[in-house]
C-alpha cells in the first residue's frame, strides 16, 4: 500500500471472517425487511461505538455487494475545536481501526466477507446535522429529495454552507438574480458532500 496525499480516499482492506460465518448470508432471504433493517442498524451502532471509542469519527458506513462493509473515518470534531490539528487520516489510522473492527466483528459473530476502512476524501459526504455545523463556510453540493418551490423547482444546489439556524440548514448559492439563501432541513437532503478544495501551490516541488 502507498500513502496518498489526502486528495483521494485512502483505505485499508482485509478479508472477512471464516467460511462458517459466511453461511449466515444464505438465510437472509427468510428474514423480514424489518429484521434486516434492525440488524443493519445494530451493525452500524457497533461500528460507530468502536470507531468513536478509538478517538475517531464515523463519517459514513455502507453495506455493499458481496458482503463488503465500507467504513469511512475522520478525526473527531473536538480535535479541531480544541485547536489540535491532526492533519489527514493516514494509512496507519485506517489499519489500526481495521484491526480493531475485525476483532469486534469476530467477537459479535457478524456476517460479512470483506472490511474496507477509508478516509472520507476531499469530497466528504455530509450525513449528520453536526457535519453542517462543522463545515460552515465550506463549499458544498446539496441534492434535495424534492424540488424547492422558492428556487425555480431545483433539487441540486452548489454554494457555501452557513451556520445552521436552529434546525434549519442554510446554503448560500448563486441564483438567476444573484446571491440567494437556501433553507432546508436534514430530512430534505437526498445527498450532500463537500466540494474538493485543492491548493495547487502546496504541491510545488
Amino acid at each position: 500500500m502507498k500513502k496518498k496525499d489526502g486528495q483521494m480516499p485512502i483505505f485499508f482492506l482485509l478479508k472477512g471472517l471464516p467460511a462458517p460465518l459466511h453461511g449466515q448470508h444464505r438465510v437472509t432471504c427468510d428474514v423480514g425487511l424489518g429484521a434486516i433493517r434492525r440488524i443493519a442498524l445494530q451493525l452500524l451502532e457497533l461500528i460507530e461505538k468502536t470507531v468513536v471509542g478509538m478517538g475517531y469519527e464515523l463519517v459514513n458506513f455502507e453495506q455493499a455487494g458481496r458482503g463488503l462493509l465500507r467504513v469511512y473515518i475522520d478525526f473527531a470534531p473536538q480535535d479541531a475545536d480544541k485547536g489540535n490539528e491532526r492533519g489527514n487520516i493516514a494509512v496507519e489510522d485506517c489499519e489500526k481501526v481495521t484491526h480493531q473492527l475485525l476483532h469486534v466483528l469476530t467477537v459479535e459473530n457478524a456476517s460479512y466477507e470483506r472490511l474496507e476502512v477509508s478516509s472520507p476524501g476531499l469530497d466528504r459526504v455530509l450525513k449528520k446535522f453536526a457535519d453542517y455545523q462543522r463545515f460552515a463556510g465550506r463549499e458544498a453540493l446539496v441534492k434535495l429529495r424534492m424540488p424547492m418551490p422558492g428556487a425555480a423547482n431545483r433539487k441540486s444546489f452548489q454554494g457555501v454552507l452557513q451556520v445552521p439556524d436552529g434546525e434549519k440548514l442554510k446554503l448560500e448559492f448563486e441564483g438567476n438574480d444573484g446571491s440567494a439563501m437556501l433553507e432546508f432541513t436534514l430530512a430534505d437532503v437526498d445527498k450532500a458532500r463537500l466540494v474538493p478544495k485543492v491548493d495547487f501551490r502546496s504541491r510545488k516541488a
